[in-house]
């Protein structure tokens, strides 16, 4: 699976990240509704080196989390992408995808989209992987819906080992979700 060439659906476009993408990108860090579900905020030197570290992780893994445009718009609006999960996770080894979009683009789909666009590369191209998962905090509605409309299923919640109990205990608590190749396969065909 690659995905160093842009991912284009018909109102998306999942893209490598640009220097001009830094502050959209560091408000998608800093921002309190967006990051509601996340024990932390960046500051701007923070997402900087996020945003470095996401593009390094492109060219050396063939997957990251990528710049999202939308209705041929040039101008990020939020990270959609896949990655090699963290050995620390409890569904590790394997490959996430998951999803951040700035308010003003939610409710309209486009993280679900483009999310199928990830998928569709993940699961077509040589070397396809067999499943992928995705996560969120017990409570994220939003992004649970998501999952379900990508035919994710509900396999198990867990605690997130980054997260500490002490400071978020209300972030501790995950739910696990699991897309199989053959079960996308058979969607796309029904």
């Amino acid at each position: 699976m690659d995905m160093r060439s842009p991912i284009e659906t018909t109102r998306t476009r999942l893209r490598r990240w640009r220097d001009e993408d830094r502050a959209a990108f560091h408000r998608l860090n800093s921002d309190e509704t967006v990051m509601r579900f996340f024990p932390f905020r960046r500051s701007r030197a923070e997402s900087d080196a996020f945003l470095d570290g996401l593009n390094a992780r492109l060219d050396q893994d063939g997957v990251s989390f990528l710049a999202l445009d939308v209705d041929g718009g040039d101008a990020a609006v939020g990270i959609v992408g896949m990655a090699v999960l963290d050995p620390i996770m409890p569904c590790a080894p394997g490959i996430e995808i998951g999803w951040r979009l700035l308010p003003e683009v939610w409710g309209q789909g486009y993280a679900t989209e483009a999310a199928e666009g990830c998928l569709h590369r993940a699961f077509t191209n040589p070397g396809a992987c067999d499943d992928i998962v995705s996560f969120c905090v017990d409570g994220n509605a939003a992004s649970e819906a998501v999952m379900l409309r990508l035919g994710f299923s509900r396999e198990a919640d867990f605690d997130h080992p980054k997260v500490d109990p002490a400071t978020h205990p209300h972030l501790v608590r995950h739910r696990l979700y699991r897309l199989r190749r053959a079960d996308w396969r058979s969607r796309q065909r029904g």
